[in-house]
């Protein structure tokens, strides 16, 4: 082998990330607006003063590298600054899910090792719950809504005030944790994943890229995804790498005032769930011409499934492109995107639409294949169902601290997703169900996912949810849990009319739940386990 003439020791490390956005993006700002509504702005120059005090402050409480900092916090500009400043000293930046139950979240805090946790004033009560079960914690750093601290707690400000705003970097290998997050644990106890420096880096670049999120500097970025959840599937990274304005709403995520925003601010790209995404076209729906959205060039759904029908109602109806995602905790976290091929240009608006409801085809360096119950590989022919399994430089290897889980990597490098998919001969990826979730009957698959994107296109349901209950003869059969807009009224007969040209008889759900609500997870799905608890036995 004859090496390469490049500089191949230059570590890939988020550092450079951040410092870039100070350096030559120092005008352009990031917005966080509060609960009360009132907005917080600064721009990059004064973040980037902020993180070096912020860095400082970490390094004067002992933290060293390696050690695990938790983030207890909602979406805002101090949340970003940890997320600069802890990877800075070499630390690992641990965002918790404050969602969560605090059984978990002491499980979570404890296994990673968490040795200091910032955490909202407003969060205190969720902390206050688990904190006495963290072994290593030594230290906790208050965002202060202007009440007193607590003894013993130290407040942001206060510790950002007493420090320089120049920092003395350490060398970082490329290698080294710079971020962890945890998965929710819906299939037994959470499991934790660390992001190396290079695999964000790399996870960075790609999703800048054109075809990918296309983020640029002239780009106003809201991000309504959790900064806890995968990081916000890395968004505020992309933000700093090329300059953009990132704008946080804080906690309220109800339509109106994201609408309100993304006016105000000219918002051109947010990122959400479809569960967000589908409340906010209903607002939309509702208050034709009130929201002016022209800025906005891409509305990014990822999480679950996002249904035809929300696809093509913002375009059809508000012109709004709508692109899915697709991607886990594991996979830091992009795996797919779903961009239409130019040789589909000339397609029909349905055929063009069914492409943009699939998952979407791989992004560079990340590989995709399928496999049947015996580890075989199946074809990409659109059609065949399988477990969808990744590799690449930011998927992971392994958990952390965790052998149980070791049978979802295989030997020859391949992570198991635990989604069942088919592959068509373009790529794409079409996702047919969680293998939990899907429904087995009398021996056949049935996918929830297809059946509730049917159900979201009736003009009376806002959400839909379809579920596997137990049943005497053929084991597992479908129930579709709805909830209905507004005042409107349908019957299971209806229901059952709308959907029979749509899906094969075995396939009909045996019965319909009308609900006002559905229970949804921490981040945003919905959570069909609850569904099955409470109303699985229906059919028996």
């Amino acid at each position: 082998m004859i090496p390469g003439t490049m500089m191949h020791d230059y570590p890939l490390t988020l550092t450079a990330v951040f410092e870039r956005a100070g350096t030559f993006f120092g005008r352009n700002d990031i917005v966080t607006r509060a609960l009360d509504g009132s907005i917080h702005r600064y721009v990059y120059a004064d973040y980037q003063s902020r993180v070096h005090q912020l860095s400082n402050a970490l390094r004067r409480l002992g933290v060293e590298s390696g050690d695990r900092v938790a983030t207890l916090c909602w979406n805002h500009y101090r949340h970003y600054e940890a997320y600069a400043a802890v990877p800075a000293v070499g630390a690992i930046l641990h965002t918790l899910n404050l969602r969560l139950h605090a059984d978990d979240l002491a499980y979570i805090a404890d296994h990673a090792g968490d040795s200091v946790v910032i955490v909202d004033q407003s969060l205190l009560p969720v902390l206050d719950q688990f904190k006495s079960k963290i072994a290593k914690l030594r230290g906790v750093i208050v965002i202060s809504d202007g009440e007193p601290i607590p003894d013993g707690y130290h407040d942001y400000e206060a510790l950002l005030a007493a420090e320089s705003n120049e920092f003395d970097a350490p060398t970082i290998d490329e290698n080294q944790g710079a971020a962890m997050c945890y998965t929710s644990g819906t299939t037994g106890r959470p499991k934790g994943v660390i992001y190396s420096h290079r695999s964000t880096v790399l996870h960075t670049l790609a999703a800048c890229m054109t075809d990918a999120l296309g983020i640029c500097e002239n780009d106003r970025i809201l991000v309504v995804v959790p900064m806890f959840h995968a990081n916000a599937w890395g968004i505020p990274y992309c933000a700093a790498m090329t300059g953009a304005s990132v704008i946080f709403p804080e906690r309220d995520l109800r339509p109106e005032p994201l609408l309100d925003l993304m006016v105000s601010e000219r918002i051109t790209l947010a990122a959400g769930v479809p569960t967000i995404w589908n409340a906010i076209l209903a607002a939309l729906d509702e208050n034709p011409g009130r929201w002016d959205l022209s800025a906005l060039r891409m509305t990014v759904v990822g999480g679950s499934a996002a249904p035809p029908a929300m696809i093509d109602g913002f375009e059809r109806r508000h012109g709004v492109h709508v692109l899915q995602a697709w991607g886990m905790t594991e996979t830091n976290p992009l795996g797919t995107l779903c961009r239409v091929k130019r040789h589909m240009s000339d397609w029909s608006d349905q055929e063009r639409l069914n492409v943009r409801s699939k998952a979407g085809y791989a992004v560079p360096f990340v590989d995709t294949r399928h496999v049947d119950d015996s580890e075989n590989v199946l074809d990409w022919d659109g059609q065949s169902l399988g477990e969808l399994e990744v590799r690449g430089p930011w998927v992971a290897g392994r958990y952390y601290n965790d052998d149980e889980q070791k049978d979802r990597f295989t030997p020859d490098g391949w992570f198991k997703t635990g989604d069942i998919a088919s592959i068509d001969a373009e790529g794409y990826v079409q996702i047919a169900d969680r293998s939990k979730d899907v429904i087995k009957s009398g021996g056949e698959w049935i996918s929830s996912v297809e059946l509730e994107n049917a159900l979201m296109a009736h003009p009376k349901i806002l959400e839909a949810a379809v579920f596997a209950g137990v049943h005497p003869k053929w084991d597992e059969r479908p129930i579709a849990a709805v909830v209905l807009k507004g005042d409107e009224t349908v019957t299971k007969q209806e229901l059952t009319a709308y959907l029979e040209p749509k899906f094969a008889k075995f396939w009909l759900p045996d019965e319909f739940l009308f609900l006002d609500e559905l229970p949804k997870t921490s981040v945003g799905k919905f959570k069909k386990s609850a569904l099955r608890e409470k109303y699985g036995d229906i059919l028996s």
